[in-house]
Formats: C-alpha cells, sequence, structure tokens
C-alpha cells in the first residue's frame, strides 16, 4: 500500500509538467514551448544526457540487425565485460525491470525488497553506510567522493541509460542472504544490451579522463561558484553532483518545494528520497536561478 501510494503521489508531481516534447542533453522541451532544466535526470539513468550520440548510434545500429527478441547472442558478454570494467571483484546479474530485481532480493531473504527503493542505502543521500546496521544492498553512482562510494556485498548499479536492464551485483560471489546463489538472470533484448553496455564505456571514458571526472565530482565549487556561495548558507546539502534537502519538510513541504522549482524552470526529482543532479552544464542565467532557489 506505501509502495503503490509513494508511485501515486510521483506520478501526480510529474503531471504538472507539461508534455514533453523533446529532451536534449540535460534540458526538457515543453508543448508550452517552456525550457526545463532536469535536476532529476531519471534517478539518475540520464547523468550522461537524454541523447548521448554513441549510445543513440548502436541503439540503431543493433536494431537494423533486426536483434529485439531476448535471445543469446554475444552482446551478453560484451555487456558483462563492461560492467566487470565498472565494478571490478563483482559478479553480475541482470533483470528486466525493477520489480524482477526486488522479488528476487525477496526470494533470498532481503526483507526490505518489497519497499520502495528507499529501503535500500543510497551513497548520494546517507552519511555512511554501516554494514553491521544490516544495510548488505547500496545503489552505486558516479561522480561521488571516494570516501562515500560504498563496498557493500551486493550492488545495484544506477546504470546511465534510461532503458538499461536491473543489474544486482554480488562481491566476489559472497551472497550474503539464505541462497547460495541469487536466481539467474533474465534474458534481455540485444538492442538494450548493446545500448546499455555503450553508456557503460562512455561513462568509464569520462571517469577515466581525471580532469573531467575530478570537475565533475567537485562540482559546483569549479564550475558554478555563485551556486556553491548559496549552497553553503542553504539547507541544501552536497555530495559530488548530488544534492539533498537537508531542512525538515511537513506533508505538504516536498510537493511546494517542487512546484516551486518547477515553476522556475528546474525538475526536481519526484520523490522526496531521491537525490537532486547537478548536471555539468548551466547557463549563467540558469546558475543565478538555481542559486536564488537554493537560498530560499
Amino acid at each position: 500500500m506505501l509502495f503503490e501510494q509513494a508511485r501515486l503521489d510521483q506520478k501526480a508531481r510529474l503531471d504538472q509538467l507539461p508534455r514533453i516534447t523533446r529532451a536534449r542533453d540535460f534540458r526538457l522541451y515543453g508543448a508550452d514551448g517552456k525550457r526545463y532544466v532536469d535536476l532529476w535526470q531519471f534517478g539518475g539513468a540520464a547523468i550522461l544526457g537524454h541523447n548521448p550520440p554513441g549510445v543513440l548510434r548502436e541503439l540503431k545500429n543493433t536494431a537494423e540487425r533486426g536483434l529485439f527478441a531476448p535471445l543469446p547472442t554475444h552482446l551478453e558478454a560484451r555487456f558483462f565485460k563492461a560492467l566487470a570494467k565498472l565494478l571490478p571483484g563483482y559478479s553480475f546479474y541482470v533483470y528486466a525491470d525493477e520489480y524482477s530485481l526486488h522479488r528476487v532480493l525477496s526470494d533470498v531473504g532481503f526483507s526490505g525488497a518489497g519497499c520502495p527503493i528507499r529501503s535500500i542505502f543510497d551513497p548520494a543521500l546517507g552519511d555512511e553506510h554501516n554494514e553491521e546496521s544490516g544495510e548488505t544492498v547500496s545503489l552505486w553512482r558516479p561522480f561521488l567522493p571516494m570516501e562515500d562510494t560504498p563496498s557493500c556485498p551486493l550492488l545495484m548499479p544506477v546504470l546511465p541509460w534510461h532503458l538499461a536492464p536491473k543489474t544486482l551485483a554480488v562481491r566476489n560471489e559472497a551472497f550474503p542472504f539464505e541462497a547460495a546463489r541469487p536466481p539467474v538472470s533474465d534474458a534481455v533484448s540485444p538492442v538494450i544490451l548493446a545500448a546499455a553496455t555503450r553508456a557503460i564505456y562512455d561513462l568509464l571514458a569520462e571517469i577515466g579522463d581525471e580532469a573531467q571526472a575530478g570537475a565533475r565530482t567537485a562540482q559546483p565549487v569549479s564550475r558554478f561558484p555563485a551556486l556553491a556561495k548559496a549552497l553553503k548558507s542553504s539547507e541544501w546539502q552536497r555530495k559530488g553532483v548530488y544534492l539533498r534537502y537537508g531542512g525538515r519538510l511537513d506533508d505538504a513541504g516536498y510537493p511546494a518545494l517542487f512546484r516551486r522549482f518547477l515553476e522556475a524552470g528546474f525538475l526536481l526529482p519526484p520523490a522526496p528520497h531521491q537525490p537532486a543532479i547537478l548536471p555539468p552544464v548551466l547557463s549563467a542565467g540558469e546558475e543565478a536561478k538555481l542559486a536564488a532557489l537554493i537560498r530560499e
């Protein structure tokens, strides 16, 4: 019941947007002619932008070969190889959607699996991970400071593409629950796998570029000085590119906050337990506007 209510609340907030006609990089364009800076980025799936060119080319090329059906192909091995480069020391299990992944976690004894995603540790929001507290499943997000990167037995990487399959990363095959192994992976369309693989390699390239990755992790200090100044005297807290509101909100507080940002041209996450994500580029006007919202 709580999960369903959370889903309905999120949909109601997103329905406040006009119909979106296109998305480019980190901006959304509505049918009303208004442009919105996307601070949600689909929970992190659009952290490389909404239309990364390499991913689009890979999607088109694989689709032209007719590889839609979830049949065995060499693209499965390529996808797992990319995951291993992203998270060395882990084994991987892939599922078609979030529901399937949560069902697997529930089947193997993770009691929080039937709850919303906030029951799983999020390093962009939590202060510090503590394995002794029983938290053994964590999201993995890019562009976090090294000290905030979790090393749990189980990770759920937030992959940088909207349609990427949901992935469970198991450290050193040491599955910490009742079952010795999770159920086998789902069969996933090669079109999906090819585009997701390209997205992972694009992310790895950006992480591997120390100057670029360092600049994104250090945001907004290095790129947005006006925003950095506003954050110092606000209720907002920052970890790398991620922001969370640290002040107290009553039941009506977050919807009002969401609406205020939306009216100013910024899309916050539709749920308060998700972090806002700073894009790598803001115009001077966008930075000034966002800094003013942060100070309020």
